[in-house]
């Protein structure tokens, strides 16, 4: 493998959101998910229902050859139907990344970029959930993200901007 470069998440992007979405929730080798699985979860679909609506935004890395490769995004959802990550008024954020293409950088990569476009977009905060066990909350960790609560299974954090 070689580099990677990162775009903007256009309207055409959404089976893009929905592969690293699936990524996203089948982090555990040791619990896998299937797509079916992931997609009959009408919270998870949420996350990528009629993308974009306004005030959503993300990105997308691909490979040399173009082909994507992973996407971090964000979404604003009302109080009375919050996402896994439910901090009122805040955003969700949502990160997926191939297999191949863990531990290389990528994952941070879009997550900075996110949130770069979260604080343009006025966003003081930016929540997510991240299952215990999941190495991808020490990437958080070292991005700013802390935990504001805990439930059975995950961790709700949230990244003030600095």
């Amino acid at each position: 493998m070689s580099g990677f470069r990162i775009r903007p998440a256009g309207p055409g992007d959404g089976q893009v959101l929905t592969d690293a979405l699936v990524e996203a929730a089948s982090w555990n080798p040791n619990r896998p998910r299937t797509r079916a699985d992931v997609l009959s979860d009408p919270v998870r679909l949420r996350y990528i229902a009629s993308w974009p609506r306004p005030g959503d935004a993300g990105v997308i890395a691909v490979d040399d050859a173009d082909s994507p490769i992973g996407a971090c995004w964000f979404r604003l959802f009302p109080a009375d139907r919050p996402g896994l990550a439910a901090v009122d008024g805040v955003p969700e954020l949502i990160l997926g990344v191939r297999p191949v293409w863990r531990a290389q950088g990528v994952g941070r990569a879009l997550l900075r970029e996110t949130i770069r476009l979260a604080e343009a977009a006025g966003h003081a905060r930016i929540a997510l959930s991240v299952e215990r066990g999941n190495f991808a909350s020490r990437l958080y960790v070292s991005e700013g993200f802390t935990i504001v609560s805990s439930g059975d299974t995950a961790d709700v954090m949230v990244r003030a901007s600095r």
